[in-house]
């Protein structure tokens, strides 16, 4: 009889024992998930970085333009396939909380760290044409959220003002950088020297360095997005199932992965291009990433999955996450706006912002 009670006693401890050893080895396979996942977002990043700078000269296309469009749109595919799916395969409630929380976190995390590296110029185009657009999504996006539902017209309608968007875009793509040689010697300026992509770049009697675009474009550009591009999706893809499964493990809600997890996994490849691009001295595309970004995740990924499936916002959304997401743009609209900079102070505020957030979704 003894002996029986002390298997049946010795049994749960076997069980619970059995299952501990499990999740151990779940969240130690997770772990190295999320470092795989890391380490190619930030191969990624590099690449697409790389090739989105040398394939905007040959286009004609200014820093801050390419990186609003081309390096902003091609960081947010991992938001619109991980919106989509995660909203069709888990809820709506996550897709939601993935865009609003990596909205957040582009602009508290990736500008601020960003600007924490070096002082991010902010161009005049990008601070009078594409910053409103920003604050338009987001505002748009909470007012079409106060009935607690996203449906399809309200989807039509993000899509309508991402075409506005993208028309304002194109219609400025080339621009006043753009200049030709004759432009230049007409303004006194000397040409100063040589750009692999078909552009020289000239100082102008005002003592501006301006660049002169040749218009071509090399397979080796475009190879480098493309390479790029992959290596972001499936860097993201590893890094968020990683880190869901060791939340899950913990027991986390979906609304708290879709706003941490998701939200950071999907912001990655933004904060490795921007980094690569600030160390690199590309501010522009730093902001811009940021900037276009944040349209795209709002118009195109909640437009897309608005009109797939009509998305729930539930009532902590409304109350919280909608207000933080405001407050983080029109603060970040307002330091742009000061003195067309983000600086350390700045960039040190608004990562300071971000940990608050943080802190109170715990």
């Amino acid at each position: 009889m003894y002996e029986l009670s002390a298997a049946a006693a010795a049994a749960p401890l076997a069980v619970n024992t059995g299952w501990e050893w499990l999740r151990t080895a779940a969240t130690s396979e997770s772990a190295v998930t999320v470092l795989v996942g890391a380490v190619l977002l930030y191969l990624g990043a590099e690449a697409l970085v790389r090739g989105a700078s040398s394939l905007s000269v040959g286009l004609g296309m200014r820093a801050a333009v390419a990186g609003v469009t081309v390096v902003a749109f091609a960081t947010t595919a991992p938001e619109l396939v991980i919106g989509v799916l995660s909203g069709l395969d888990y809820g709506t409630t996550l897709g939601l909380g993935a865009i609003v929380g990596s909205n957040v976190a582009n602009i508290g995390l990736v500008l601020g760290l960003s600007a924490l590296v070096r002082p991010l110029d902010v161009a005049a185009e990008t601070l009078r044409k594409h910053v409103p657009f920003m604050a338009v999504a987001a505002l748009l996006l909470v007012g079409l959220g106060l009935d607690g539902t996203l449906d399809r017209a309200d989807g039509v309608t993000f899509l309508v003002v991402l075409a506005a968007f993208t028309f304002v875009l194109l219609s400025t793509a080339g621009g006043d950088d753009a200049v030709d040689a004759d432009e230049i010697a007409a303004d006194g300026g000397t040409e100063r020297g040589g750009s692999a992509s078909g552009g020289v770049l000239a100082r102008g009697r005002l003592g501006t360095e301006v660049a002169v675009y040749g218009r071509r474009v090399r397979p080796a550009d475009v190879a480098f997005v493309l390479v790029g591009l992959a290596l972001l999706l499936v860097g993201a893809q590893r890094l968020i199932e990683g880190g869901r499964t060791t939340l899950y493990y913990l027991g986390a809600t979906d609304r708290f992965v879709g706003l941490t997890v998701l939200a950071f996994g999907t912001s990655l490849p933004e904060l490795a291009a921007s980094l690569v691009s600030a160390v690199r001295g590309e501010a522009e595309f730093s902001v811009g990433n940021v900037v276009g970004s944040n349209i795209y995740n709002v118009l195109a990924v909640l437009g897309v999955l608005a009109i797939i499936t009509p998305v729930t916002v539930p009532a902590s959304t409304g109350s919280f996450d909608f207000p933080m997401l405001v407050a983080f743009t029109l603060g970040v609209v307002a330091i742009m706006a000061r003195g067309a900079e983000v600086s350390r102070v700045d960039g040190a505020v608004l990562v300071g912002g971000y940990c608050c957030f943080f802190y109170l979704l715990l």
